[in-house]
């Protein structure tokens, strides 16, 4: 009797795991989600990710170690990773951008309803992005081209390079704390055609180049 309610039990235990697994999920292995497709999640944890063009995501986009890449034209959620970079390719529509180890790359024409955000890797967006939320990250530079970011754009140790780009709010320098006391001055250009509608709020000495046009 024991024996049999102990095979009852892993079966159902093992049951409810497979009905966990959201769809298009892995743990050691990348995870596709093809061209045009429609998918209510892609996940992995040692793996990237790959979301195709025209593909939609009603769910998050996520892994813990690898990359993520979404294809043009795609719309997706949350993306996040924690040890890898996030790519966008053109046009793209995502709800969040997340990870902590990596670069974010957003292509042209995208556009990002809420935050975006890394603390160790670069940012860049290029022509016609649009943010509605925040941009951040401590250690990485953040190159903004023909773009407009709606909340404040906010570094430690990165260089910061606006070019024909609006920021509706605060560009922040903050001061490094604790171990992270970089001595190096982060280098600030407003460049030319750009307008930051905020306030310059430098808690750190930096080396702060504005464009007559600016």
């Amino acid at each position: 009797m024991a024996r049999n309610m102990s095979k009852t039990v892993f079966t159902i235990g093992l049951l409810v795991m497979l009905m966990s697994v959201p769809a298009f999920g892995a743990i050691n292995k990348s995870v596709t989600v093809g061209d045009g497709e429609v998918s209510d999640g892609a996940s992995s944890v040692n793996g990237s990710v790959t979301v195709g063009d025209d593909a939609v995501v009603n769910g998050k986009v996520s892994t813990v170690n690898g990359s993520i890449r979404i294809g043009d034209d795609a719309r997706v959620e949350l993306v996040k990773t924690t040890n890898g970079s996030l790519r966008l390719a053109d046009r793209v529509e995502a709800e969040e951008l997340k990870t902590t180890n990596g670069k974010i790359t957003v292509g042209t024409g995208s556009s990002i309803r809420g935050d975006v955000g890394t603390t160790n890797g670069s940012i860049r967006l290029d022509d016609g992005c649009t943010v509605g939320g925040a941009l951040r990250n401590t250690n990485g530079d953040i190159r903004l081209e023909g773009s407009e970011v709606a909340g404040d754009v906010t570094t430690t140790n990165g260089d910061v390079d606006l070019t024909e780009t609006l920021l509706k709010s605060d560009l922040v320098v903050r001061k490094p704390g604790g171990w992270n006391k970089s001595r190096r001055k982060p280098r600030v250009v407003i460049g030319p055609g750009s307008r930051v509608e905020g306030d310059l709020v430098l808690k750190r000495e930096v080396r702060l180049f504005i464009s007559d046009t600016a």
